[in-house]
C-alpha cells in the first residue's frame, strides 16, 4: 500500500500545491516566500489526503 500511496502523492500532492499556489497568487502573494509556503502547505495536506485515497483504494480492490 506504500507503494500505491507513493504513486497517488505524486498526482494528489501537485494538484494540491497548484491550488494553493494559484490561491495565493490570486490573493496578491507574488512574492517568493508566500508561493513556497503555498507550495510547502499543498504538499503537506496532500500527505493524509493521499493516505485515505490509497486505503480506500486498497480496501476495495
Amino acid at each position: 500500500m506504500f507503494r500505491l500511496a507513493l504513486i497517488f502523492h505524486l498526482f494528489i500532492g501537485s494538484t494540491l500545491m497548484g491550488i494553493a499556489v494559484i490561491a495565493a497568487l490570486t490573493m496578491g502573494y507574488d512574492t517568493l516566500y508566500p508561493i513556497l509556503i503555498s507550495a510547502a502547505l499543498g504538499f503537506l495536506v496532500a500527505i493524509p489526503v493521499t493516505w485515505v485515497v490509497a486505503k480506500q483504494v486498497y480496501e476495495n480492490s
